[in-house]
């Protein structure tokens, strides 16, 4: 659970619910279903317009990446990659086809399913490389749909102002009425600003990082690959991957050895 996407939605609405207690309103002079029904309903039917109904429905996967991660640590993955070297070097890398079920990563079961097959290195980064490119392909996606909701959002909170407008400049007459015409103007505004700057570009920013963290631990865990079909040592496939990792943070003697070899190129 991503506890900072929680607490960030629920302290914003907090805040806007409190500025509207403190300035002496009530709650529910700010719920009016039909501005709701422009804002939202408006924004679904351009989404729906927009992308196919696989990806609108797809959204909902894409939100609760908002809120999960099940992304492993990278030192996690370089311990595994460790363990993985020294049982390459001892039995082999057809003894690595014991660990393919241990591992709940899709993108590392991929790689060792390669490796274990016998592709040639070149053969295996064109692979997991391209695996990598669809993987930020779909994220990219989710994101485009987040941010097209935002836009929506912000242009249908515009309409529902017009048309409150219009309605309000009907009912000059009648006192009476205007503050439904009133109503209508500025509350689907503040909806779709809402929306868009609250939940839908946040989501669509958290969306980005994931894509980064995600596409780095896919990049660590192609390198350490590499690194075993190369036949390199426990010891060397852990520095390697020890690039992934800032410099404060490495093992000091990690941090010596790739210094005075040159490894680490700044």
């Amino acid at each position: 659970m991503d506890i900072a996407t929680v607490i960030g939605l629920i302290m914003g609405f907090a805040l806007v619910a409190g500025s509207v207690l403190a300035g002496g309103s009530e709650l529910e002079a700010f719920i009016n279903i039909p501005a709701l029904m422009i804002v939202v309903g408006g924004s679904i039917s351009a989404i729906l317009i927009t992308f196919p109904l696989s990806a609108v429905l797809g959204m909902f996967g894409v939100i609760k990446k908002c809120f999960t991660s099940s992304l492993p640590a990278v030192p996690e993955v370089i311990e595994q990659f460790r363990e993985l070297a020294i049982v390459a070097r001892l039995d082999g890398l057809l003894a690595l086809e014991k660990r393919i079920n241990e591992t709940r990563f899709p993108f590392m079961k991929r790689g060792l399913e390669l490796v274990v097959d016998g592709v040639e290195e070149s053969t295996l980064q064109h692979e997991l490389e391209l695996e990598i490119a669809c993987i930020e392909l779909r994220h990219a996606h989710g994101k485009k749909i987040m941010e097209g909701f935002a836009a929506a959002a912000l242009a249908f909170g515009l309409i529902g102002t017009l048309i409150g407008v219009v309605q309000m400049l009907q009912t000059l007459d009648d006192p009476s009425r205007l503050g439904v015409g009133m109503a209508m103007a500025f509350i689907t505004t503040l909806y779709g600003a809402l929306i868009a700057h609250l939940i839908c570009l946040p989501m669509a920013g958290k969306l980005e990082n994931r894509s980064g963290e995600e596409v780095l631990i896919c990049e660590l865990m192609l390198t350490g690959m590499v690194a075993i079909i190369q036949g390199q040592g426990p010891r060397t496939v852990v520095e390697r991957l020890h690039v992934f990792v800032s410099a404060s943070k490495r093992p000091r003697e990690i941090t010596r050895t790739q210094v005075s070899t040159g490894s680490i190129v700044s």
